[in-house]
């Protein structure tokens, strides 16, 4: 199912955002009907109704991410299969309007987007740090260094380590920099990185990280003990995998709930997680 508009070079965008919006929104009424030719008929002009009536939602949510460097034209198309994909598996019959389902699979389709593109050097890969990457800009105060202080507020806010808060915050003020020299003719290589990696980590500080780790793995290990099993199927599945990590939409439909409640489920056991790791920590 694909019938977002072509999007036009960078150049034209704004052509694209007034072909957006020449097309009405739709009224509870007409989106519960199309909702349903969809579901029940298979009705791929329904499908396209939908789709092309919430094409303003995407424009308006990809230029809340413009502050990361990546082309708008490319955002806006993530968004794009957000929304598609949001329009399959929406559910007229629960009462609520589509913009308001439509808006997480938007957003998690440029987040992903964003995770993939921004850096060659991946710098968000926990839920702590995706959770950071995404808030951090707009939660500090000002744009110097944070204090300890605002460092420790922003920490209690989003519920992370305030050792996480600056090396997020670390990440996001430095630049991508070559390993080597840019080129032979580039004697500056004094600058370059490679040059000051060592053989190994010092040995202190591989015992105290060794024992970090398996004080952590001993405590997630009482932590999921802690939970129920639909709990613990929920965190193993979308937290704990080295790949093919669960969507809140994936475990829905195995589930047969909402994602909102797969979401619901997953907070509160995260809450008694980090309740059950506090003397581990």
């Amino acid at each position: 199912m694909n019938f977002a508009l072509a999007l036009p070079s960078a150049g034209s965008i704004e052509s694209y955002v007034q072909s957006a919006n020449r097309f009405r929104i739709l009224s509870q009424e007409e989106e519960t009907r199309l909702a349903r030719a969809l579901r029940d008929e298979g009705d791929i002009e329904a499908a396209r109704q939908l789709v092309l009536s919430h094409l303003r939602v995407v424009i308006a949510i990809a230029r809340g991410y413009r502050g990361y460097g990546l082309p708008q034209a490319d955002l806006i198309q993530e968004g794009n299969v957000g929304l598609m994909k949001a329009v399959k598996r929406f559910d007229p019959e629960r009462g609520v309007r589509l913009v308001s389902f439509a808006v997480h699979w938007i957003k998690a389709e440029i987040h992903e987007f964003i995770l993939r593109n921004w850096r060659l050097v991946k710098i968000a890969t926990t839920k702590a740090q995706r959770k950071l990457f995404f808030n951090l800009r707009s939660m500090k105060p000002v744009l110097d260094t944070m204090n300890p202080d605002e460092v420790n507020a922003v920490a209690r806010q989003l519920g992370v380590k305030a050792e996480e808060v600056v090396e997020m915050e670390t990440r996001l003020g430095g630049r991508d920099i070559s390993f080597e020299p840019l080129s032979e003719d580039d004697d500056d290589e004094s600058f370059s990185p490679i040059a000051y990696l060592t053989d190994g980590a010092e040995p202190s500080r591989v015992l105290e990280a060794e024992q970090t780790e398996r004080l952590r793995g001993e405590g997630l290990e009482q932590a999921l003990a802690s939970l129920d099993e639909r709990s613990r199927h929920i965190i193993e599945s979308r937290w704990l995998r080295e790949k093919d990590t669960a969507t809140l939409h994936d475990l829905a439909d195995e589930l047969g709930v909402s994602a909102e409640r797969i979401r619901q489920i997953e907070a509160k056991a995260m809450q008694k997680m980090r309740l059950a790791m506090v003397p581990a920590a």
